[in-house]
Protein backbone atom coordinates (compact mmCIF):
# COMPACT_ATOMS: atom_id res chain seq x y z
CA UNK A 1 0.00 0.00 0.00
CA UNK A 2 3.05 2.51 0.71
CA UNK A 3 4.30 2.05 -3.03
CA UNK A 4 1.53 3.44 -4.41
CA UNK A 5 0.64 6.42 -2.10
CA UNK A 6 4.37 7.36 -2.63
CA UNK A 7 3.94 7.19 -6.20
CA UNK A 8 0.35 9.49 -5.94
CA UNK A 9 2.39 11.98 -4.07
CA UNK A 10 5.34 11.98 -6.22
CA UNK A 11 2.65 12.56 -9.23
CA UNK A 12 1.10 14.97 -7.19
CA UNK A 13 4.10 17.29 -6.67
CA UNK A 14 4.98 17.23 -10.33
CA UNK A 15 2.04 18.19 -11.57
CA UNK A 16 2.01 20.83 -8.71
CA UNK A 17 5.19 22.41 -9.31
CA UNK A 18 4.97 22.50 -13.08
CA UNK A 19 1.08 23.93 -13.05
CA UNK A 20 3.04 26.68 -10.18
CA UNK A 21 6.15 27.31 -13.18
CA UNK A 22 3.72 27.75 -15.77
CA UNK A 23 1.71 30.64 -14.13
CA UNK A 24 4.43 32.21 -13.43
CA UNK A 25 5.37 32.21 -16.78
CA UNK A 26 2.32 32.61 -17.96
CA UNK A 27 2.04 36.12 -15.15
CA UNK A 28 5.90 37.73 -15.14
CA UNK A 29 5.75 39.54 -18.63
CA UNK A 30 2.19 41.43 -17.18
CA UNK A 31 4.72 42.88 -14.69
CA UNK A 32 7.28 44.75 -17.00
CA UNK A 33 4.75 46.24 -19.71
CA UNK A 34 3.97 49.77 -19.54
CA UNK A 35 0.05 49.31 -19.68
CA UNK A 36 -3.05 51.32 -19.62
CA UNK A 37 -5.49 51.15 -16.73
CA UNK A 38 -8.20 49.94 -16.63
CA UNK A 39 -7.82 47.98 -19.67
CA UNK A 40 -11.54 48.63 -21.08
CA UNK A 41 -14.01 51.65 -21.57
CA UNK A 42 -17.09 52.13 -23.20
CA UNK A 43 -17.56 53.61 -26.94
CA UNK A 44 -18.15 57.22 -26.96
CA UNK A 45 -17.50 57.49 -23.22
CA UNK A 46 -15.51 60.40 -21.21
CA UNK A 47 -13.12 57.93 -19.51
CA UNK A 48 -9.83 58.50 -17.28
CA UNK A 49 -7.02 56.34 -17.86
CA UNK A 50 -3.95 55.85 -16.32
CA UNK A 51 -0.66 54.58 -18.41
CA UNK A 52 1.68 52.71 -15.87
CA UNK A 53 4.94 52.61 -16.39
CA UNK A 54 7.26 50.02 -14.03
CA UNK A 55 11.10 50.45 -14.03
CA UNK A 56 12.67 47.12 -15.28
CA UNK A 57 16.03 48.17 -15.12
CA UNK A 58 18.34 47.08 -11.38
CA UNK A 59 20.70 50.65 -11.81
CA UNK A 60 19.17 52.81 -13.79
CA UNK A 61 15.78 55.52 -13.12
CA UNK A 62 13.32 55.94 -15.43
CA UNK A 63 13.30 59.63 -16.54
CA UNK A 64 10.90 60.10 -19.15
CA UNK A 65 8.08 58.91 -20.72
CA UNK A 66 6.34 59.93 -24.14
CA UNK A 67 2.77 58.32 -25.01
CA UNK A 68 1.72 58.96 -28.68
CA UNK A 69 -2.32 59.09 -29.51
CA UNK A 70 -3.50 57.91 -32.59
CA UNK A 71 -3.70 59.73 -35.77
CA UNK A 72 -6.54 57.79 -37.50
CA UNK A 73 -8.72 58.29 -34.31
CA UNK A 74 -7.89 62.02 -32.83
CA UNK A 75 -9.74 62.38 -29.34
CA UNK A 76 -11.44 65.91 -28.83
CA UNK A 77 -10.83 66.34 -25.67
CA UNK A 78 -7.89 65.32 -23.57
CA UNK A 79 -6.78 66.56 -20.26
CA UNK A 80 -3.82 65.51 -18.33
CA UNK A 81 -3.77 65.22 -14.27
CA UNK A 82 -0.62 66.80 -12.86
CA UNK A 83 1.70 63.72 -11.31
CA UNK A 84 4.07 65.20 -8.59
CA UNK A 85 7.46 65.54 -9.40
CA UNK A 86 6.82 65.25 -13.33
CA UNK A 87 6.17 67.67 -16.07
CA UNK A 88 3.77 67.19 -18.83
CA UNK A 89 4.05 68.13 -22.19
CA UNK A 90 1.03 68.29 -24.65
CA UNK A 91 1.96 68.69 -28.17
CA UNK A 92 -1.15 69.22 -30.46
CA UNK A 93 -1.91 68.73 -34.49
CA UNK A 94 -3.95 70.44 -36.57
CA UNK A 95 -6.67 67.78 -38.01
CA UNK A 96 -7.24 67.86 -42.00
CA UNK A 97 -10.96 67.29 -40.61
CA UNK A 98 -12.20 69.08 -37.47
CA UNK A 99 -14.04 66.91 -35.24
CA UNK A 100 -18.10 68.11 -34.81
CA UNK A 101 -18.61 68.08 -30.37
CA UNK A 102 -21.72 69.96 -28.22
CA UNK A 103 -19.68 72.72 -28.19
CA UNK A 104 -18.88 73.27 -31.97
CA UNK A 105 -15.91 72.31 -33.98
CA UNK A 106 -12.13 70.66 -33.05
CA UNK A 107 -9.61 71.94 -35.21
CA UNK A 108 -6.65 70.25 -33.41
CA UNK A 109 -6.09 67.17 -31.01
CA UNK A 110 -3.73 66.07 -29.05
CA UNK A 111 -0.75 63.89 -30.73
CA UNK A 112 1.40 63.24 -27.72
CA UNK A 113 2.16 63.69 -23.87
CA UNK A 114 5.52 63.51 -22.86
CA UNK A 115 6.51 63.14 -18.93
CA UNK A 116 10.14 64.08 -17.75
CA UNK A 117 11.83 66.08 -14.98
CA UNK A 118 10.62 63.20 -12.49
CA UNK A 119 12.23 59.37 -11.57
CA UNK A 120 10.91 56.11 -11.54
CA UNK A 121 13.76 54.17 -9.43
CA UNK A 122 14.53 50.12 -9.73
CA UNK A 123 11.92 48.41 -8.26
CA UNK A 124 8.87 51.22 -8.37
CA UNK A 125 6.22 52.34 -11.13
CA UNK A 126 4.64 55.03 -11.69
CA UNK A 127 1.11 55.87 -12.90
CA UNK A 128 0.08 58.83 -15.09
CA UNK A 129 -3.36 59.47 -15.59
CA UNK A 130 -5.03 61.35 -17.99
CA UNK A 131 -9.12 61.91 -19.04
CA UNK A 132 -9.78 61.44 -22.41
CA UNK A 133 -13.18 61.13 -24.76
CA UNK A 134 -15.19 61.05 -26.39
CA UNK A 135 -14.01 57.85 -27.36
CA UNK A 136 -14.80 56.54 -31.01
CA UNK A 137 -17.72 53.99 -31.66
CA UNK A 138 -16.40 52.98 -35.15
CA UNK A 139 -13.69 50.93 -33.44
CA UNK A 140 -12.77 47.92 -31.15
CA UNK A 141 -9.70 49.25 -29.48
CA UNK A 142 -7.03 52.11 -29.23
CA UNK A 143 -3.66 51.55 -29.41
CA UNK A 144 -1.18 54.04 -27.68
CA UNK A 145 2.59 53.85 -28.51
CA UNK A 146 4.85 54.56 -26.05
CA UNK A 147 9.01 55.45 -25.56
CA UNK A 148 10.11 54.76 -21.90
CA UNK A 149 13.41 56.56 -21.62
CA UNK A 150 15.65 55.55 -18.87
CA UNK A 151 18.65 57.96 -17.07
CA UNK A 152 21.23 55.72 -19.06
CA UNK A 153 19.84 57.54 -22.51
CA UNK A 154 18.36 53.51 -23.23
CA UNK A 155 14.93 53.75 -25.06
CA UNK A 156 12.33 50.93 -24.50
CA UNK A 157 9.97 51.52 -27.75
CA UNK A 158 6.79 50.15 -26.33
CA UNK A 159 5.22 49.96 -29.90
CA UNK A 160 4.65 46.37 -31.03
CA UNK A 161 0.91 45.76 -31.64
CA UNK A 162 -0.21 42.26 -30.58
CA UNK A 163 -2.04 40.26 -33.18
CA UNK A 164 -4.93 38.39 -33.30
CA UNK A 165 -3.97 34.19 -33.14
CA UNK A 166 -0.32 35.11 -32.78
CA UNK A 167 1.96 35.33 -29.74
CA UNK A 168 1.94 38.34 -27.57
CA UNK A 169 5.50 40.45 -28.74
CA UNK A 170 8.33 41.54 -26.89
CA UNK A 171 7.35 44.99 -25.92
CA UNK A 172 3.22 45.31 -26.79
CA UNK A 173 2.11 49.22 -27.14
CA UNK A 174 -0.84 50.15 -24.34
CA UNK A 175 -3.88 48.68 -26.20
CA UNK A 176 -7.41 50.36 -24.63
CA UNK A 177 -10.35 48.03 -25.51
CA UNK A 178 -13.65 49.67 -26.55
CA UNK A 179 -16.63 48.10 -25.63
CA UNK A 180 -20.27 48.69 -26.16
CA UNK A 181 -21.48 51.83 -25.39
CA UNK A 182 -23.09 51.88 -21.50
CA UNK A 183 -22.34 47.87 -21.35
CA UNK A 184 -19.49 48.71 -18.63
CA UNK A 185 -19.92 52.55 -17.70
CA UNK A 186 -20.99 51.97 -14.47
CA UNK A 187 -17.74 49.91 -13.67
CA UNK A 188 -15.66 51.70 -15.52
CA UNK A 189 -15.92 55.11 -13.82
CA UNK A 190 -14.90 54.34 -10.28
CA UNK A 191 -12.25 52.16 -11.32
CA UNK A 192 -10.81 54.96 -13.45
CA UNK A 193 -11.31 57.65 -10.67
CA UNK A 194 -9.36 55.09 -8.40
CA UNK A 195 -6.31 54.93 -10.00
CA UNK A 196 -6.36 58.73 -11.21
CA UNK A 197 -6.86 59.13 -7.16
CA UNK A 198 -4.24 56.85 -5.78
CA UNK A 199 -0.86 57.74 -7.35
CA UNK A 200 1.42 54.76 -6.76
CA UNK A 201 -0.65 52.79 -4.83
CA UNK A 202 -3.19 51.40 -7.55
CA UNK A 203 -2.61 48.67 -10.59
CA UNK A 204 -4.35 47.28 -13.72
CA UNK A 205 -6.97 44.56 -13.44
CA UNK A 206 -4.47 42.67 -15.69
CA UNK A 207 -1.21 43.13 -13.35
CA UNK A 208 -3.76 42.28 -10.32
CA UNK A 209 -4.81 39.34 -11.90
CA UNK A 210 -0.89 38.40 -12.73
CA UNK A 211 -0.24 38.80 -9.38
CA UNK A 212 -2.82 36.33 -8.14
CA UNK A 213 -2.48 33.90 -10.51
CA UNK A 214 1.97 34.04 -9.59
CA UNK A 215 0.89 33.47 -6.00
CA UNK A 216 -1.08 30.76 -6.65
CA UNK A 217 1.58 28.65 -8.57
CA UNK A 218 3.79 29.99 -5.52
CA UNK A 219 1.29 28.10 -3.02
CA UNK A 220 0.87 24.94 -5.59
CA UNK A 221 4.82 24.90 -6.21
CA UNK A 222 5.36 24.99 -2.42
CA UNK A 223 2.44 22.36 -1.43
CA UNK A 224 4.43 20.34 -4.53
CA UNK A 225 8.01 20.32 -3.07
CA UNK A 226 6.00 19.39 0.16
CA UNK A 227 4.29 16.08 -0.71
CA UNK A 228 7.76 14.96 -2.70
CA UNK A 229 9.68 15.69 0.67
CA UNK A 230 6.96 13.83 2.70
CA UNK A 231 6.60 10.93 0.00
CA UNK A 232 10.40 10.50 0.03
CA UNK A 233 10.73 10.08 3.77
CA UNK A 234 8.19 7.38 3.85
CA UNK A 235 9.40 5.65 1.47
CA UNK A 236 13.05 5.68 2.79
CA UNK A 237 11.89 5.27 6.20
CA UNK A 238 10.09 1.65 5.26
CA UNK A 239 10.58 -0.13 8.12
CA UNK A 240 7.92 -1.19 11.57
CA UNK A 241 6.16 1.87 11.95
CA UNK A 242 5.68 2.25 7.51
CA UNK A 243 3.05 -0.94 7.35
CA UNK A 244 0.83 0.45 10.44
CA UNK A 245 0.69 4.03 8.84
CA UNK A 246 -0.96 2.78 5.77
CA UNK A 247 -3.00 0.33 6.68
CA UNK A 248 -5.60 2.89 7.64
Amino acid sequence: MSIPRTRAFKRLSAVAAATGATVLLVAAPAFAHVTVSPTTAPKGSYSTVAFKVPNEEDNADTTKLQVFFPADEPLASVEVQPVPGWTATVTKTKLAKPITTDDGQVTEAVSSITWSGGAIKPGEFQQFPVALGPLPTNTGKLTFKALQTYGTDQVVRWIDIPQAGQAEPAHPAPTLTLTAAGSDAAATAPAAQTTAAKQGSGSGGSDDTARTLAVVGIVLGAAGVGYGVFAGRRRGGAGPDSGAGTTA
